[in-house]
């Protein structure tokens, strides 16, 4: 398939599914890796961004799962893009933190690249009060779980920022159901211990 444009203007490379792409990409076209790029790029860096907190590390975490997945791209074999694609970027910040060993507790910088935090945008019809009142929850909540440790920390993450089943949870972290479970039953107990009080 050639690069080409659709009604509308869109590209082969947009109508193209994930995997066609990456079959694409390990024939050597660059245009089909650049179109993934621009697919994932702003979900890799917020996965990177909630593991470690620092907008300069995670974009350089970001830059570094493309990177591994063009030089990996032959070891692609068949399951969902996403899945490989997020297991690198885990695998990165899991390293990083390994590395660092600093926790970081800042939840007041911004997770997409346009400086907002979705998931704590305050509803704008809400009450002033209300409104306060759910900003402040919204950071606790940020808090606890930055101060999860990493292993905990990344399964939170996957199931509830980017709503990952446990099966795809179990691709992108190598884990067995059990483990994923367990881990996210200890999180999950740990933040309830951590908020309690505050949720009502």
């Amino acid at each position: 398939m050639t690069r080409g444009t659709f009604p509308g203007g869109r590209t082969a490379e947009a109508a193209a599914s994930d995997e066609e792409l990456v079959r694409r990409c390990q024939d050597g076209e660059v245009a089909a890796f650049t179109e993934l790029v621009l697919r994932y790029q702003d979900r890799i860096f917020n996965l990177a961004y909630r593991m470690v907190c620092r907008r300069e590390e995670a974009e350089d975490i970001a830059q570094e799962t493309f990177l591994h997945a063009w030089r990996a791209k032959a070891s692609f074999r068949g399951e969902r893009f996403s899945s490989w694609i997020y297991r690198i970027a885990s695998n990165l910040c899991l390293d990083h933190l390994r590395r660092s060993k600093v926790k970081v507790f800042s939840l007041n910088l911004p997770a997409e690249p346009d400086g907002e935090m979705p998931r704590d945008v305050v509803d704008p019809r809400a009450a002033p009060d209300e409104a306060v009142t759910k900003a402040e929850l919204a950071g606790d909540v940020q808090q606890a779980i930055q101060a999860l440790p990493p292993k905990y920390r990344l399964v939170v993450v996957l199931r509830h920022f980017y709503d990952l089943s446990y099966e795809e949870i179990c691709q992108v972290s190598n884990l067995p159901l059990g483990t994923v479970k367990t881990r996210l039953f200890r999180a999950r107990d740990i933040l309830r211990k951590r908020l309690r009080g505050l949720v009502s």
